[in-house]
């Protein structure tokens, strides 16, 4: 790799310095560098999907006119009122929420603005930088510094003012995991903050780990899901985009949450509540599983999990 020029001998040590930490910034796991959102674009919503990027969805749609319930589940109501919006515009009426969709849903706001595209604002602020905010739909001097930083965060311009460029950051940007009663971290790789993935995956997770709670089988262990910004973490091949997550498999004992790992083979592997966490997962995002990667043979034969070398010990989860 050639080294920057420096402007003369006296000079070059510290544009050496400058230069090496800016490159070890952007190596570091999980690190953010700036302009981390250079591929921002945004995500995909149709029927089946959950979290905050429906719930902005459908907060836009009652800006545009066509108000649904704002619960996060993209569901038939909602589907209806992306096809009759779809219509208005021109668009296939498909009741998929793509790039063109989003783009005619996006209304551009900024202090002093008040309505549910400002609520929508607000709610994603929350739920992916934990802003805090009321989210009453009047556009103030804490939405405006809230979106200030947020802006300063993605490496954009922090005018207060959110246009297209924002809502794409703003819609992109992946969120944290809620560990919570009913879930816990898990992470064997050392991979702490790789607790991160897009806000459906992140939804979609928690409603399967609310409903496997009614079971009595202990909480969800959760390993590796994602950086914040995405990206490539140690000891996986994927896991870059914001999809996948990794689960380790519950235990007879329900102490998958403090006691050792194990496997399908294991004495401690408890097959039927295991089948109880993947059908709970499938459940809770119909069409949105693209794969469960693990290795017992009979969920396998069941049509529930897929066959991966070194997916004995933990499910590998891929929402689309």
């Amino acid at each position: 790799m050639t080294k920057p020029r420096s402007s003369g001998p006296r000079h070059r040590g510290s544009w050496t310095v400058i230069f090496f930490a800016l490159i070890a910034a952007l190596l570091l796991p999980g690190a953010t560098p700036a302009h981390a959102f250079a591929g921002a674009a945004f995500h995909t919503q149709s029927s089946g999907n959950r979290g905050s990027d429906v719930a902005a969805l459908q907060h836009l749609l009652g800006a545009r006119g066509h108000t649904v319930a704002t619960d996060g589940v993209f569901g038939s109501g909602t589907t209806a009122a992306v096809k009759a919006f779809q219509s208005a515009q021109g668009l296939t009426s498909d009741g998929i929420v793509g790039p063109n969709t989003w783009g005619r849903l996006v209304v551009t706001v900024q202090q002093n603005d008040s309505g549910p595209a400002v609520k929508a604002v607000q709610s994603l602020l929350n739920a992916k930088r934990s802003a805090g905010l009321a989210v009453d739909g009047v556009f103030g001097a804490g939405t405006a510094t809230a979106v200030r930083n947020f802006q300063s965060h993605a490496g954009i311009t922090a005018d207060g003012v959110v246009g297209p460029e924002t809502w794409r950051n703003l819609v992109w940007h992946y969120e944290l995991i809620n560990f919570s009663a009913t879930m816990c971290d898990q992470n064997p790789d050392g991979n702490t903050a790789a607790n991160w993935a897009t806000a459906s995956s992140v939804a979609q997770l928690e409603a399967a780990a609310t409903s496997f709670a009614s079971t009595g089988n202990g909480k969800v262990p959760v390993g590796d899901a994602g950086w914040e910004h995405g990206g490539p973490i140690p000891g996986h091949a994927s896991h870059q985009v914001g999809v996948d997550i990794d689960i380790w498999p519950i235990r007879t004992d329900s102490a998958q949450c403090t006691a050792g790992r194990i496997t399908w083979q294991s004495a401690t592997y408890d097959r039927a509540a295991t089948r109880q966490l993947v059908q709970a997962i499938r459940a809770a995002a119909p069409g949105h599983v693209a794969l469960i990667f693990f290795n017992d043979p009979q969920l396998i034969a069941e049509g529930l999990t897929t066959q991966y070398a070194n997916h004995d010990n933990h499910l590998h989860v891929r929402y689309v």
